[in-house]
């Protein structure tokens, strides 16, 4: 086996092809019914970050083919890593191999921490569990089949709200007069899944949205305006990306805590769905999270038609006990 660093911003187009069909192969054996990725912008989607971030990409190859691959991101101030090896070179060391590697340069960059996100009952949970890393947060994925959706029960939906908001939708992220309020709302959520962290500055959020154009992913938002004030009252976001581009991501929804009791999120969630019914003709349907414990999500999500997919796990380890149990 041997193992090479690439670079997807310069590499052939030929790695990035071997990297899509690991993938799709790890999805097919690991969560059956998972849409599979399309090259469609996979080099943007990889090689583009925000500024204050980077990434390593590591192959294993096996007879000139890639059995394995990981993948590295490093935030602020912890690292998160993906590997993923094909099914008929599992239980060999590849994945060992390569977290090691992944390790190696956290370690060199000063990061004291690793993140790892996987869907429960996979084989990567028991990886992840044998190396050291903790069960840090539960998540529950729900899954809403646009072919199910009562179309006219959203709409009422989408209307019902208390006197005094609007509900305004805008393609592609919130316009730059909105930044500052839109960043001030987002501060609810702070502290909420560490390994995805969310913008709470304008400036941050700025940058997030011009990111998230450049890898292939379009921003779908919708806020809840307070009429007397112009304040974000609350806000919901779905991304729409290029490589699957039948299913879209749920990203944060955010009711201000001042605003809560008027049926916002609701609201909110309902005018988004009737929005990418026409803006993603492609769309089949959407997935989103939320914690255990939020059940007024929860009873929102379900109102919709969202319907309990898996659970996902956050794992988290330290870097030096990490480099200790590998010998890095």
């Amino acid at each position: 086996m041997h193992v090479r660093e690439w670079n997807p911003a310069t590499a052939p187009g030929s790695d990035l092809e071997a990297w899509r069909l690991l993938y799709n192969e790890m999805l097919a054996a690991d969560m059956p019914g998972e849409p599979h990725w399309r090259a469609d912008n996979l080099r943007a989607y990889m090689a583009v970050t925000m500024p204050d971030e980077n990434r390593g990409d590591w192959f294993a190859e096996h007879d000139g083919r890639v059995v394995g691959v990981a993948d590295l991101l490093l935030l602020d101030d912890l690292g998160v890593v993906e590997v993923y090896v094909s099914p008929d070179h599992r239980r060999r060391g590849v994945a060992r191999t390569l977290l090691a590697q992944a390790v190696r340069r956290a370690h060199e960059s000063g990061r004291t921490v690793l993140g790892a996100e996987v869907a429960a009952g996979t084989p990567a949970t028991a990886f992840y569990q044998a190396h050291g890393f903790q069960l840090t947060c539960v998540e529950q994925r729900n899954l809403l089949d646009l072919a199910t959706v009562d179309w006219g029960r959203l709409r009422e939906h989408a209307t019902r709200t208390g006197s005094g908001y609007r509900i305004e939708y805008f393609p592609g992220g919130p316009p730059a007069e909105l930044l500052n309020a839109y960043a001030t709302a987002k501060q609810v959520v702070q502290g909420d899944w560490e390994l995805h962290p969310s913008s709470y500055s304008p400036d941050r959020l700025a940058h997030s949205l011009a990111t998230l154009h450049a890898r292939g992913l379009t921003p779908h938002v919708v806020c809840a305006v307070h009429s007397r004030t112009g304040a974000i009252a609350g806000l919901t976001e779905v991304v729409a990306s290029a490589l699957h581009p039948e299913r879209a991501d749920q990203y944060d929804t955010v009711v201000v805590p001042a605003h809560r009791g008027y049926g916002l999120g609701l609201a909110m969630k309902a005018r988004m769905l009737l929005e990418l019914r026409d803006a993603v003709p492609d769309l089949r349907d959407v997935q989103t999270w939320q914690s255990m414990e939020n059940e007024p999500m929860a009873r929102v999500n379900a109102e919709l038609g969202f319907m309990p997919d898996r659970e996902w796990h956050e794992y988290e380890a330290s870097v030096p006990n990490l480099a200790a149990r590998l010998g890095v």
